[in-house]
């Protein structure tokens, strides 16, 4: 069970990180090429944007961009301890348990990453 989750979240990383920008970003745009749960909604493969909702840095939107049907979660964060596993390039990371995907770190940079709560 760890490697798999291991080795899921470096799969991840792999296929994510397309940002344009500084350190800290005001938001980050990823294709994510498969299906993925966040915080119990589920969301389709595609292009999504992900973004601060409001002054603080707590809220996040993440919102598919293209493709049939618009996906849209807003989710609470905590700040992420670590580094980003993709080096400087802003970054998803997720868990694979039982075939589900599922969203559970939002990096900016080097080290500004966020963590989704449970849900």
């Amino acid at each position: 069970m760890r490697s798999i989750l291991k080795k899921t979240c470096m799969l991840a990383v792999a296929f994510l990180g397309l940002c344009a920008g500084s350190a800290r970003a005001e938001e980050v745009v990823v294709n994510v090429p498969f299906p993925f749960v966040v915080q119990q909604q589920a969301m389709p493969a595609g292009e999504y944007v992900v973004e601060r909702v409001g002054q603080g840095q707590d809220a996040l939107l993440i919102r598919r961009t293209k493709g049939v049907g618009n996906s849209a979660v807003i989710v609470l964060t905590t700040p992420a301890s670590g580094f980003d596993p993709s080096g400087d390039k802003p970054a998803l990371t997720f868990t694979h348990v039982e075939n589900v995907y599922r969203l559970s770190t939002i990096w900016e940079s080097h080290t500004e990453g966020r963590t989704l709560g449970r849900g």
